[in-house]
């Protein structure tokens, strides 16, 4: 029983995230969303694969629980974040939805101004502030990615793997980084 519920558990995670990456831009959201966006899309699926065909057309429920699922984030971003489904403008960061002010602070604290993201050729990164002068004290804030790298290299790599910073974003961010650390 509980492998079979683990198991659903799963399966649901992975349709909500394949239907995530089905449409352009980033749609971040909590684990949790993606996981009731694949049961409800499972669900939906299953449920029209049988209304139609009988038990006899299980083996669509899959491909109909996927198309389903798409839907449902189609119908997130539209009326909760209140983004295009297509286009420039679907390239851009949300301003709203679930989790999305936690990411959000995330990026800000990474030196990436998600505002940016999606303009001008997907030009997030922030110009790193002048260094004071020579001979003028510096307290480090302990925010500062040079306070932990570790931690901002795994924070730069997860937001690259979840799409929110594509390949030259991602390079640009880490090469500014590491060379901070070397000055």
């Amino acid at each position: 029983m509980v492998g079979a519920v683990l198991g659903a558990i799963l399966i649901a995670f992975i349709t909500g995230a394949l239907a995530r990456f089905a449409l352009p831009g980033p749609d971040p959201m909590p684990p949790w969303l993606t996981i009731a966006i694949g049961l409800g899309g499972s669900a939906i699926g299953y449920g029209i694969v049988l209304g139609i065909g009988g038990r006899d057309s299980a083996s669509w429920s899959g491909l109909a629980s996927f198309a389903a699922a798409v839907g449902l984030v189609v119908i997130y971003r539209r009326f909760v974040q209140k983004r295009p489904l297509w286009g420039k403008d679907a390239y851009r960061f949300p301003e709203r939805g679930f989790g999305v002010d936690a990411y959000r602070e995330r990026l800000k604290r990474a030196g990436i101004d998600p505002d940016q993201i999606g303009i001008h050729g997907f030009g997030a990164l922030q110009q790193r502030p002048m260094q004071p002068p020579f001979g003028t004290a510096h307290v480090p804030s302990g925010d500062h990615p040079t306070d932990n790298p570790a931690h901002y290299l795994g924070l730069l790599e997860e937001l690259h793997d979840s799409g929110v910073l594509d390949d030259d974003e991602y390079t640009a961010a880490r090469t500014r980084l590491l060379e901070s650390l070397r000055a």
